[in-house]
């Protein structure tokens, strides 16, 4: 499987960051292939595999902390794992490891006047929990996430901002004849460097052709 994502996005600084200029538009562009190189659906049983290639085609400005678009590219590989637990829950484990392109037009989000290198090191997440089957369209589930890895250097300085996470996600999906529906809610429960998530809620439809 193999799909195309182009988002439309805002990012709206709130709070104490609420000084700071927003942006919005067509976010960066997206690429992810999947294969399973096991998938047994009799024993609800399967591997499988994912890549991601993210390109900078979204809004950017080096005068703005915050962005749509990261203006860099970004890669990503995925592996997880599907296995029944009962009749009607399945475990599931993922690891995912992301790499980062440079970005070298950072200004104002790497606290500079002028134009200076951004690198980071690779983020690795591992996600496991349950997920319950209610029946052939409905399915529920809790995911734990554990974040580590991603540490930046800005102008070849190291900004010893390794990342920490950990959150939750509870999810819902419906797989219909015309796509699936899924309802995302969660919440960072740890976190060591970087910004703190009080609450994420997404919506998605996603339909094959």
């Amino acid at each position: 499987m193999t799909y195309l994502q182009l988002p439309y996005t805002t990012v709206q600084p709130a709070g104490s960051l609420a000084g700071y200029p927003a942006d919005s538009g067509i976010g960066d562009l997206t690429l992810a292939t999947a294969i399973w190189p096991y998938s047994n659906r009799a024993t609800r049983t399967y591997l499988g595999i994912a890549g991601y290639f993210i390109a900078p085609t979204g809004s950017y400005s080096n005068q703005r902390a915050f962005n749509v678009s990261e203006n860099r590219y970004k890669s990503d590989l995925q592996i997880g794992f599907q296995k029944p637990i009962t009749s009607s829950i399945d475990g599931v484990i993922a690891v995912d490891t992301m790499w980062f392109g440079g970005n070298s037009q950072c200004a104002a989000a790497c606290a500079s006047t002028v134009n200076v290198p951004l690198t980071q090191k690779p983020l690795t997440t591992t996600q496991l929990g349950p997920v319950y089957n209610i029946n052939q369209i409905f399915t529920i589930g809790a995911s734990y996430f554990y974040v580590a890895g991603g540490a930046t250097a800005i102008n070849n300085v190291y900004q010893n901002n390794v990342v920490n996470t950990q959150r939750f996600l509870l999810s819902g999906l419906a797989h219909t004849s015309i796509g699936r529906f899924s309802l995302q809610y969660g919440r960072d429960m740890e976190i060591k460097n970087g910004f703190y998530q009080p609450r994420v809620l997404a919506l998605r439809f996603t339909r094959e052709f």
